[in-house]
């Protein structure tokens, strides 16, 4: 029997307070405060976020390294990323997160590469900044097609004091002005990946666009240039997204950061708009050229056809009735095709629930596209999301949503143990747990090796996914822990 909304926010509230019986008392006042259930009609979820984990709870979280080579300059196909300290860091994001790019790698396109420092013994004591110029050196010979080089700090460069600034500049002014970055990312910097996109947004403002005044004159500007900003090109979604803009007729002069380039990157403040995907990870530079140079921007959802037709209106309202009609033509298009999906997997998942815990921004922008599908989301919450993340999120989620930041491996495990959803959205590290526990899974993260999710040709792939995991035979074979107790 389902249970009533009011029903719904007794057991949660209730789980929550079990939750935190097994804290100590200190502790579970601070845990408090990061969850709760969502109150229809407020204007936030009244959870408090962007605060530094408890040790000794399993945080899901990453490192401000993560958040500015992993998401924001990784992806820049053309450049060079040089991970700056030991061999780890770069060796656990050496593959990236499926940041589709057209190019040759190794030749012209360095994504899926490692760059290292592979700092030693020796260069905590005495120091990397000439191993960094020998590096810089090494790339210029190896690798003459690059068109910049970042440096991406680890830890022990802020603990030491490598000069990274000085080196990018000797350098650039050795090869002849190329841009070279340095990143002070270090990943203690913060309290989570987050502060690594702000910084990385920081030095795309100040060694990009504040260096980039006379570069490509060839560039011709046309009314109806846009640039992408925030999507990452994972599984090719920021491709399936391109094509609806360009369909529309608006021009895409850049895409940030998925198979995106340093001159994408410099021709961006020449746009007439700029359509922000992740909000989280970008908001910053996007304030900034609102600000610096007067281009507005828009939040978008390419999720599900719901809110695909409600972001292409949005887009079109900024231009003229030759985009408005356009927008109306795509959506037009594309109807009969989505409504065959939904028709072939609707009534297969119509009813089931989903509890989500990602990063960025697909806690929410997800949701829609989950509900054309008669699904329904019972939980959701942020790795690293802030206020304002939160505050977006009331306009998702329904009365009576579990909403938890930043929680705890134990929480989740107990959350989705009592609510009992028939999916779990999350990421690689909470992946296997929860398979082992007989509950199906998609990683949100990277689309689980599959994809695209975004746009109309993703929505056909995602409700795939979906059914895949919910509908696979398999879990008649496996007991939950809590159906064997």
């Amino acid at each position: 029997m389902s249970l009533t909304v009011e029903q719904v926010k007794v057991r949660n509230q209730a789980l929550i307070e079990e939750v935190l019986e097994v804290y100590p008392e200190k502790t579970a006042k601070r845990r408090a405060k990061h969850l709760n259930v969502y109150e229809e009609g407020k204007t936030d979820c009244n959870v408090k976020s962007n605060i530094k984990s408890i040790p000794g709870v399993m945080t899901i979280r990453g490192c401000a390294y993560a958040g500015s080579k992993g998401v924001v300059w990784g992806p820049i196909k053309d450049m060079v990323h040089i991970s700056h300290g030991p061999v780890g860091c770069g060796q656990y994001s050496w593959a990236a997160r499926r940041n589709y790019y057209i190019g040759t790698t190794g030749v012209d396109t360095f994504v899926t590469m490692q760059f290292t420092s592979d700092f030693q013994e020796k260069d905590i004591v005495f120091g990397g900044d000439k191993k960094l110029e020998k590096i810089m050196d090494e790339i210029e010979d190896l690798f003459p097609l690059n068109k910049g080089i970042t440096v991406q700090s680890e830890c022990p460069i802020g603990l030491i004091g490598d000069d990274i600034e000085a080196v990018s500049k000797k350098k650039s002014k050795e090869f002849g002005g190329k841009t070279i970055v340095p990143v002070r990312c270090e990943g203690f910097r913060g309290v989570s990946q987050s502060l690594g996109h702000h910084i990385a947004n920081d030095t795309v403002r100040d060694w990009i666009f504040d260096k980039s005044e006379g570069k490509h004159p060839e560039f011709v500007s046309t009314p109806y240039d846009v640039s992408i900003i925030g999507d990452y090109n994972i599984g090719g979604d920021a491709w399936a997204s391109r094509i609806l803009l360009e369909e529309m007729g608006l021009r895409v002069i850049a895409q940030w950061s998925g198979d995106g380039s340093i001159a994408e990157l410099e021709n961006t403040p020449k746009a007439k708009l700029n359509v922000l995907h992740c909000y989280r990870s970008m908001n910053y530079i996007s304030r900034h050229m609102e600000e610096k140079y007067g281009i507005p921007w828009v939040e978008y959802n390419f999720f599900g056809p719901s809110k695909i037709e409600a972001s292409l209106r949005e887009i079109a309202s900024h231009f003229d009735d030759k985009i408005k009609e356009g927008a109306e033509r795509v959506i037009a298009k594309y109807k009969p095709l989505m409504q065959a999906v939904i028709d072939k997997y609707k009534p297969r998942l119509a009813g089931k629930t989903v509890m989500l815990f990602v990063g960025g921004l697909r806690p929410r922008h997800v949701i829609g596209a989950y509900e054309d599908l008669g699904m329904e989301v019972v939980g959701t919450g942020y790795e690293f999301g802030h206020n304002d993340d939160y505050q977006r999120t009331t306009h998702y989620v329904k009365d009576g949503t579990l909403i938890y930041d930043d929680v705890t491996g134990y929480e989740f495990e107990k959350f989705v143990e009592k609510v009992q959803p028939d999916l779990v959205g999350s990421g690689i590290k909470e992946k296997y747990v929860f398979q082992k526990m007989g509950v199906p899974f998609r990683q949100m993260h990277s689309w689980d090796y599959s994809g695209p999710y975004h746009g109309y040709d993703g929505f056909a792939i995602f409700a795939r996914d979906m059914d895949m995991a919910i509908n696979n035979p398999i879990w008649g074979l496996t007991k939950t822990p809590w159906a064997n107790s």
